[in-house]
């Protein structure tokens, strides 16, 4: 049996939306994890430094990490990560936008840098005056340890460490960031 063209298009369609629903759904937080409710999102928004990491590809042989967060005109928060490949000696930045997985008042958002695919970016720990915060990805491959100046109090980063300790993370991992530009 042959497929005419309509036909084929509308197989496609439906397998493109399928694996974009299913994408969209790949969105967690590690088992254990709690994101920080009640969550103020406009709080949250403007510069955090990243401290510390667990380093993966895309942020490989950076230092200087921050990102800028900014609300759109649609309701989503842009993401504008950026730092600097000290092997390559030049800037890289990063731009996407994240949206809150159910609510606002919850710490849970789904950010995109890449079209229909979204990685989760649970806010785990924030502190009253929302300067320092502990975020955890979709699971124990990522976290960063973010302030919105380039250093963290002792006691805090201690807190945070063992809060992530005791979800399962090996904190002996964590690239610790330089901001030296």
């Amino acid at each position: 049996m042959k497929l005419k063209n309509w036909e084929i298009g509308l197989v496609a369609g439906i397998g493109a939306a399928a694996v974009a629903v299913f994408l969209n759904s790949c969105v967690a937080i590690p088992k254990g994890a709690k994101a920080v409710q009640p969550f103020d999102q406009q709080r949250y928004l403007g510069t955090w430094y990243e401290i510390a990491r667990m380093d993966f590809k895309f942020e490989k042989n950076l230092s200087d990490v921050s990102a800028t967060y900014s609300l759109n005109a649609d309701g989503s928060i842009r993401v504008d990560n950026k730092g600097y490949n000290y092997v390559q000696q030049k800037w890289k930045e990063s731009i996407g936008k994240a949206k809150p997985v159910k609510d606002a008042s919850t710490g849970r958002l789904k950010v995109s840098f890449f079209g229909p695919f979204y990685a989760g970016y649970n806010v785990i720990a924030v502190d009253p005056g929302y300067r320092y915060a502990l975020v955890a990805g979709n699971n124990l491959n990522y976290l960063w340890l973010l302030s919105r100046e380039k250093s963290i109090p002792p006691a805090i980063q201690s807190a945070y460490l063992k809060q992530a300790q005791g979800l399962g993370y090996d904190v002996s991992k964590l690239v610790w960031t330089k901001h030296e530009h």
